[in-house]
């Protein structure tokens, strides 16, 4: 087991101390690393020549780049979902189609927002079939520890036209799912938030809604008890709950918002970019592996490993 990192940096220092072998791509680089005190055990090819399975946490587009690596090696990969459907020709969801991914070469993990989506509407289609989806995504800017990015003082349309990416990508892991998005960035750096409508096949009451919601191993109910109504204040929450750097796991589903008029059944979701896809990295690197061919035995599995406790 390694990392990899390309210059050296306080995450590569942690890895190191923590006892995890540092490989980098360029070894001509070597030098600076050991002058910050951090010692390289190899090149990235070193790593991925020992590796049973890789997982590609790079920014977008160099997975893709680094592919013909991980296919001159034979050794599997799991991309996350920087990168288009088109790289690993499959996209992966745990509660979605586990089963589908057991033994691949490539898997991609979809995106935070596309995972988020992709288990809400899979459990309102599992108990009522869904017509339609339209979701209103409003983005976090960048993630609390990005310093060049933006908007500062802006709200950006992410794009202008329609509809966005995220809904085209619910269709890699739910291809019969009708589904609009539209997204627009705000300057923040907590969560996303999601505010959806969908058009059920059946009428449906909320206390089911809620029940449904409730007993899933990945979505969490924000009660109204607990007075939460920001993104900021329900990151708080998962300090005070002790949560590991304040890390929600789930869909954090505002409890008050559902609201059913009908068949259609609208709420407020709030979702996690730095944390939502560790869970479903995990389970699809057991799904590669061939470890585990129950997906609710890996979705246990990881929830207990990491702590996974209901936060409402």
């Amino acid at each position: 087991m390694g990392v990899s990192k390309t210059h050296p940096s306080s995450e590569a220092m942690i890895a190191v101390e923590r006892g995890y072998p540092l490989y980098i791509a360029d070894l001509s680089v070597k030098p600076a690393f050991e002058k910050a005190g951090i010692p390289v055990a190899g090149s990235v090819w070193d790593m991925i020549g020992q590796a049973d399975i890789v997982v590609d946490a790079t920014p977008a587009g160099i997975g893709a780049k680094n592919k013909p690596l991980y296919e001159r090696a034979g050794v599997k990969a799991i991309f996350e979902g920087g990168e288009k459907h088109e790289t690993a020709g499959f996209s992966f969801n745990a509660h979605s189609n586990y089963k589908d991914a057991i033994g691949r070469q490539f898997i991609r993990v979809v995106s935070c927002n596309t995972t988020a989506l992709c288990r809400i509407i899979h459990a309102m289609d599992q108990e009522y079939g869904i017509d339609s989806v339209d979701a209103v995504l409003v983005r976090r800017s960048s993630d609390p520890g990005e310093i060049k990015k933006g908007p500062v003082d802006a709200i950006v349309l992410q794009p202008v036209s329609l509809p966005s990416h995220q809904g085209p990508d619910v269709m890699t892991v739910l291809p019969h799912i009708s589904i609009s998005t539209m997204a627009m960035t705000v300057p923040t750096t907590f969560m996303h938030m999601h505010a959806l409508v969908m058009r059920l096949k059946k009428e449906a009451r909320k206390e089911r809604i809620v029940e449904i919601i409730g007993k899933h191993s990945r979505m969490g109910l924000v009660k109204s008890k607990t007075g939460i109504s920001s993104t900021a204040e329900l990151m708080e929450y998962m300090r005070d709950m002790g949560r590991p750097r304040a890390d929600l796991w789930e869909n954090g589903i505002y409890e008050e918002s559902i609201s059913i008029q009908g068949k259609y059944l609208r709420l407020f979701q709030a979702v996690h970019q730095e944390a939502i896809v560790v869970m479903e990295t995990v389970d699809a690197i057991r799904a590669a592996s061939g470890t585990v061919s129950d997906p609710e035995v890996s979705i246990r599995k990881t929830n207990s490993a990491m702590g996974l406790v209901a936060i409402g």
